[in-house]
């Protein structure tokens, strides 16, 4: 076990692995089976319909998530990984969330969407439906100011990260 000094942040790993059943599965098996929750989860076919990206986030001492890298970069079907905590990268969120829209709100809601660059993706008689996406910070202020509407529905994609240039490896 380690030390209760160690820091611990999140880190982000983006993992290229075969495009087959249960590859999925061996990597979240691999993480929580040696007690670490994953925070955020997104996968998805790449360019090359033979390779999917998975984009894990875990938090961690950085010795244990390096100790986590080496172990996935053993798996079968694990074609490369990185933490790109060790590096420059782009990461978004995607939330879509129904928010109430009566009593003339419909323009303030609007004003928001303008703000946060949401897009309204569904129009209903009492409701707005909106997509956002962005970084963490963003979402966060996003839905506390349309949480004074009334949200009715939120949910929510896992990150999805790249590096900036070609830095990955396995």
């Amino acid at each position: 076990m380690e030390a209760p000094s160690e820091s611990h942040k999140r880190h982000t790993l983006s993992i290229l692995v075969d495009n087959r059943p249960g590859v999925l599965a061996r990597v979240a098996t691999l993480v929580s089976g040696r007690g670490y929750n994953i925070d955020s989860l997104s996968v998805a076919e790449t360019m090359d319909p033979a390779v999917s990206r998975i984009t894990l986030v875990v938090s961690g001492s950085p010795r244990i998530v390096s100790q986590i890298v080496k172990q996935l970069r053993k798996l079968i079907n694990v074609i490369k990984v990185c933490n790109l905590a060790e590096a420059d990268y782009l990461e978004r969120h995607l939330v879509m969330v129904r928010v109430r829209a009566q009593n003339g709100h419909r323009e303030e809601i609007m004003r928001l969407c303008k703000i946060f660059r949401a897009k309204v993706i569904d129009v209903s008689s009492k409701s707005l439906t909106l997509e956002i996406t962005g970084g963490e910070e963003k979402i966060k202020a996003a839905l506390a100011l349309l949480n004074e509407f009334g949200i009715e529905e939120q949910v929510a994609t896992g990150l999805t990260a790249m590096p900036r240039s070609q830095l990955v490896k396995k």
